[in-house]
């Protein structure tokens, strides 16, 4: 399993990027190689190295390549997310979609067209770096779709597949055509990735247009975001089980939607938000959630949010954007970077074999047909949700259930290479602990 970080410039946070310096970016990048991460996900602004619809700036593109580079010599991998989009409740929107220029950015074929091309552009002026792990087509960008967001842009579920096809398709075909692509065999993993990352609306609201489709069905591996601030924590207590199983739960729950088996998950983004969990218990919180990741099937990786904490010089964040780092502003390692260090140069143990017993979701009606309701039942507080903690917390392994969706319950073969040996429904009452088996899973 890799453990990553997400990187927070220590001087100027992401604003870095209007006057960029090697220097202050290698200081941070030498601070968390010495944890013993092996990657960190860095964040170009979208507006800057695109501040019109036809003008993408060759120096914000090679000063992306310079941090990959710097990354680098520091044994790191990388992950470059294109569009920001969205970070710390700050929106980076290029001024020309907001404003008297606004359109729609999902639906309006000239925006999507330069949207594909920065994307494509961006990709390719990594292509060539064997440190690139992938890709990312931007920060929760489905955040942009729906409420509560003060204004977003309308779409359909279709336009959301069909939007993030394109881009998708824009990111590979910059990392095919970069400038040295054709010698990507000095990689040293394999193929870069590409991915769509999304926050967690697309698993726990119905009405979010962006669901747990759009994370499966495109790119490389399956995104998960975790923030115990969205109920979790208010609900089980900061260090309870259901917050500190919030990012297994939720790489389970993504996981179910993959369709075919063996696609990696990735618990691209998670940290300890001070505003639900004391910084006394958040050393704790960290240890305990990566623990409990580990033990999910195909985990490629725990991406922590962040590296440093946001300076107090600089105004208007949510007061627990300035205490998320592993390290304080001025490079003082915290005790929860304590915590990841001392599992990151340990490494987590891989699971010989995936969890065998899947809790059953309703996906489909009796006769079928998609049921509404599905993603509610998943979020914190939902019936789903409490049956697959109790079961998790009851299992002899101390592992959670795999998720499996009704409507593939049938899928044997699907069953038997997930490796789930037998199937759970949830109870109508969730008074007890205990969980009983419905039916075997009949193997083929």
């Amino acid at each position: 399993m890799r453990f990553g970080v997400n990187y927070t410039p220590a001087v100027g946070w992401f604003h870095s990027w209007l006057d960029f310096s090697a220097s202050d970016t290698a200081r941070d990048l030498e601070a968390i190689a010495s944890l013993g991460a092996d990657h960190v996900r860095i964040f170009p602004l979208w507006p800057v190295v695109q501040p019109n619809r036809t003008l993408i700036r060759p120096q914000a593109l090679r000063d992306v390549a310079t941090v990959v580079d710097l990354a680098g010599s520091f044994g790191l991998d990388v992950n470059v997310d294109a569009l920001q989009g969205h970070l710390s409740s700050f929106d980076f929107v290029p001024s020309w979609l907001d404003s008297w220029h606004r359109r729609n950015m999902f639906t309006d074929p000239e925006v999507v067209a330069s949207t594909a091309a920065y994307v494509e552009a961006l990709a390719a002026a990594v292509a060539d770096r064997p440190n690139l792990l992938g890709i990312s087509i931007g920060n929760e960008v489905n955040q942009f779709a729906h409420a509560p967001h003060p204004a977003p842009h309308d779409i359909t579920a279709e336009q959301g597949h069909a939007w993030a096809a394109a881009m998708v398709a824009a990111a590979r075909r910059g990392l095919s055509g970069g400038p040295g692509a054709s010698g990507l065999e000095a990689r040293r993993g394999s193929a870069p990735l590409v991915t769509v990352a999304q926050y967690d609306a697309a698993w726990y609201d119905d009405a979010q247009p962006f669901g747990p489709e759009h994370a499966a069905d495109h790119g490389d591996a399956t995104i998960t975001h975790s923030w115990v601030f969205n109920g979790t924590a208010a609900l089980h207590g900061p260090l309870g089980a259901g917050s500190v199983r919030h990012g297994e739960y939720l790489v389970q729950l993504a996981a179910a939607w993959n369709r075919e088996p063996g696609r990696p998950n990735w618990l691209q983004e998670v940290g300890a938000p001070t505003n639900v969990v004391p910084p006394s218990d958040a050393a704790s919180f960290t240890e305990q959630t990566i623990r409990h990741v580990a033990g999910a099937q195909d985990v490629l990786g725990v991406t922590w949010w962040c590296s440093h904490d946001v300076s107090r010089s600089l105004a208007d964040f949510p007061e627990l954007e300035y205490d998320l780092g592993l390290f304080t502003n001025d490079g003082a390692l915290k005790p929860a970077g304590e915590a990841f260090a001392a599992l990151a140069r340990a490494g987590a143990p891989t699971p010989t074999a995936p969890p065998s017993t899947a809790l059953v979701l309703d996906d489909v009606l009796p006769d079928g047909t998609p049921r509404h309701g599905t993603r509610a039942d998943c979020a914190p507080g939902g019936r789903f949700a409490a049956a697959w903690l109790a079961l998790a917390e009851s299992a002899a392994d101390g592992r959670g259930p795999q998720v499996v969706l009704r409507s593939r319950l049938a899928d044997g073969a699907l069953r038997g290479a997930r490796g789930i040996a037998r199937i759970v429904e949830v109870p109508g009452d969730l008074d007890g602990t205990s969980l009983t088996v419905a039916h075997p899973a009949t193997m083929p």
